[in-house]
């Protein structure tokens, strides 16, 4: 006598392929719906056309012989300037695939061409480091590993 089909391997491996496929589309469904599309900027045509002044400023700052070395550590961030010196200077921090952790702050001179701020505990991930000058004229970045 014959077993079943549903007591058959065959026909349970066979279903096996759509029903990971359709799971999977659910998953993806649920996550798109659940998940915010934090690298997505509404003003992206702006920002575009804005990327060569961004690019002069980094190129001012090479002109004007000022690199930075730039340190994040667990609680603060260090940077030793090399160059023109302000009094103070003005750093941005952008997570790379989070926004809402991104902060701007204000770095004070601890040495001579050295400069620090205080954090908090910083989220785990790639950042991004934008060193500038208080009037803006140059700008540094880095990306931290």
């Amino acid at each position: 006598m014959s077993k079943p089909w549903y007591r058959e391997p065959w026909p349970w491996i066979l279903m096996s392929g759509p029903a990971a496929a359709i799971l999977g589309g659910v998953v993806t469904l649920w996550l798109a719906l659940h998940s915010s599309d934090g690298l997505v900027a509404e003003d992206y045509y702006k920002q575009g056309l804005a990327i060569n002044r961004v690019l002069a400023k980094e190129d001012e700052a090479e002109r004007r012989g000022i690199s930075a070395a730039i340190r994040l550590e667990p609680d603060r961030l260090h940077v030793d300037l090399k160059g023109d010196a302000p009094p103070a200077l003005f750093a941005r921090l952008a997570h790379a695939t989070r926004a809402g952790y991104d902060m701007r702050l204000r770095l004070v001179p601890v040495a001579p061409g050295a400069y620090e701020a205080e954090l908090g505990r910083l989220p785990p991930g790639r950042w991004q480091v934008i060193v500038e000058d208080p009037r803006g004229s140059w700008r540094i970045a880095r990306e931290t590993p």
